[in-house]
């Protein structure tokens, strides 16, 4: 769980996409190995951050069953950017699993995006 711990959500506007505003952890053990003196947010863990976010909002446990186009596109330092925004899409798919498309940005860079789909546990 890195929720409240690698980052806190502060503020959540759904429109027709949630804008979720993020503070970053960079004190987080993580950046002890990743990397001292130049903390950088690991892909996965960015990757669980959308997981965690979309599981916050819809109040489900939910297990990752496809990540698609998974792209990061700019390196993100939490003492340089410790506040980011999510733009998250989510769906219902015919099937019940949820599918969700996501950008995690500061002004005008793009850290990181996904577009994936889950399932209730």
């Amino acid at each position: 769980m890195l929720l409240n711990k690698f980052f806190k959500i502060t503020d959540i506007q759904q429109a027709e996409k949630y804008t979720v505003s993020i503070e970053m952890n960079p004190a987080h053990e993580v950046y002890k190995g990743h990397f001292p003196g130049n903390p950088i947010a690991p892909g996965v863990c960015l990757t669980q951050m959308v997981k965690e976010t979309v599981e916050f909002i819809t109040k489900k446990n939910l297990t990752m069953v496809t990540g698609d186009n998974l792209k990061f596109t700019a390196i993100l330092n939490p003492e340089v950017n410790p506040t980011v925004t999510m733009i998250l899409g989510i769906k219902t798919k015919d099937n019940g699993d949820l599918q969700a498309d996501s950008v995690v940005s500061a002004e005008t860079t793009t850290f990181f995006s996904i577009k994936a789909s889950y399932k209730e546990n």
